[in-house]
């Protein structure tokens, strides 16, 4: 089976309604004025990263070039708009034959980003890019903040496999894309199937404590667990006295014991005698699973116990206090007429409070030093200085309306990787910090 091809794991028709009524409503008047077809340039950019968060991680690019595709006006969704009175009826005739016909450019998923990068740009006519504002921020600011909460995590981590387990802890929905995001930033598994199903990341479980309190006796729960799923299981050991537990799994399962899983407790202290434990029994080999609220600060604090896994959840798919990357969506440059030869002009808020953006079409490259290890994020609009024409960042997306750049999970996952390993190592401090590279902006001319 092909998972690109199953759609989107959701119960409605199309995505044309995840939107806000705003967008609509700026369609219906650009329409009237005669505006809706100029060719206009929108960015997907955030003008500053959650505070202390030294570089972020672009995710959800996959779900996007999805959701544009599904965004379909069909008659259920038209006779909606209609019978709420949101648009008239020239606007919805409109939007019943609408099918996104321009281009996007972006990062690649899994690359890392900082202030001012333009991660997406969505070119075509007005009436087309405005409405897929919302749907595209909302993905991108979700995947992206879990993404970098997952990729903290798997920093913390090192070697060690991370568990994704949060699906409980949020939307259903949400848990579906929490845990493609989470994979992208570095975590090996999850428990959430649905994930499994869809993306074809790898899924893990046993058992949870309502398995060892449906029996008489825990011995008879690891029994039962062992008796159904082999030796190679993982035994949860801490419902009871953790030291009983552990040495009743061993006496079950014998030394061949897949692993024991903690869940509460001082893990750092529970971690090393139990570890001790096993040893003693013999079951040298039998791994130790550590779970209970963990984010990449206890995960950092675990690094020198004997701990050979983590399982995460409810920080993880809550960004670990940042849910949401703060992305915009902002209109850059747009022609001076209908005309589809017409100039395009660069175009930009001026407001107070922080609220500024750069007009025009932007281009970005990462600057790198004498050692390879990225030192700046240029962005720029006009030509691209030869210096860095080899390290643009934007990749094609979708032209003239059609997806050109679907890959599979692990494409993004190893260039996250990869893309991490480029920054300065201070990129990987938990202390709070700045921006691990600058951002540089280099004005020139506005393409056409």
């Amino acid at each position: 089976m092909n998972i690109a091809d199953l759609g989107l794991p959701v119960d409605v028709p199309s995505t044309a309604l995840f939107t806000d009524q705003y967008e609509l409503t700026m369609l219906q008047a650009a329409l009237k004025a005669g505006t809706a077809e100029r060719r206009s340039v929108f960015e997907v950019f955030t003008r500053r990263l959650p505070e202390g968060r030294r570089y972020g991680v672009l995710a959800g690019t996959g779900r996007v070039l999805d959701a544009v595709e599904n965004f379909r006006f069909d008659a259920d969704v038209l006779r909606f708009l209609e019978e709420r009175g949101i648009v008239d009826g020239p606007t919805l005739q409109w939007l019943a034959g609408y099918r996104f016909s321009g281009d996007i450019w972006g990062y690649p998923e899994g690359e890392v980003y900082f202030p001012g990068s333009p991660v997406m740009r969505v070119e075509g006519s007005f009436g087309e890019c405005v409405l897929l504002e919302t749907v595209i921020l909302s993905i991108l600011n979700h995947d992206s903040a879990i993404a970098a909460a997952a990729s903290r995590m798997s920093s913390a981590a090192g070697d060690r496999p991370l568990i994704e387990m949060g699906a409980r802890r949020t939307h259903e929905l949400a848990a579906v894309a929490a845990s493609r995001a989470a994979y992208v930033g570095g975590f090996a598994t999850t428990s959430d199937l649905a994930a499994g199903f869809r993306y074809g990341i790898p899924t893990v479980g046993t058992s949870a404590h309502a398995f060892t309190l449906l029996h008489d006796h825990e011995r008879d729960a690891f029994r039962a667990q062992v008796d159904s799923l082999g030796r190679g299981t993982t035994l949860l050991v801490d419902t009871y006295d953790v030291a009983e537990a552990v040495r009743a799994a061993v006496e079950v399962a014998g030394p061949e014991l897949g692993a024991v899983r903690i869940d509460s407790g001082d893990l750092l202290l529970v971690a090393h005698r139990v570890r001790q434990q096993l040893d003693e029994l013999g079951a040298v080999d039998t791994k130790i699973v550590v779970t209970s609220d963990l984010d990449e600060y206890a995960i950092a604090s675990l690094a020198a116990a004997p701990v050979d896994a983590y399982g995460v959840g409810t920080q993880l798919v809550t960004g670990s206090g940042h849910p949401t990357c703060s992305m915009v969506y902002k209109l850059v440059a747009r022609a001076e007429s209908a005309d589809p030869k017409a100039r395009l002009v660069p175009v930009a808020k001026k407001s107070s409070g922080g609220k500024t953006s750069v007009g025009g079409r932007k281009w970005a490259a990462r600057r790198l030093d004498a050692d390879g290890v990225a030192e700046a994020e240029v962005v720029g609009t006009g030509e691209v200085p030869a210096d860095l024409a080899e390290r643009q960042l934007l990749v094609e997306l979708v032209k003239s309306g059609d997806v050109v750049a679907r890959e599979p999970l692990d494409a993004p996952r190893a260039r996250h990787a990869a893309a991490r390993a480029g920054l300065p190592l201070s990129a990987t401090q938990l202390s709070r910090g700045e921006p691990v590279i600058p951002t540089e902006y280099v004005q020139g001319r506005s393409g056409s």
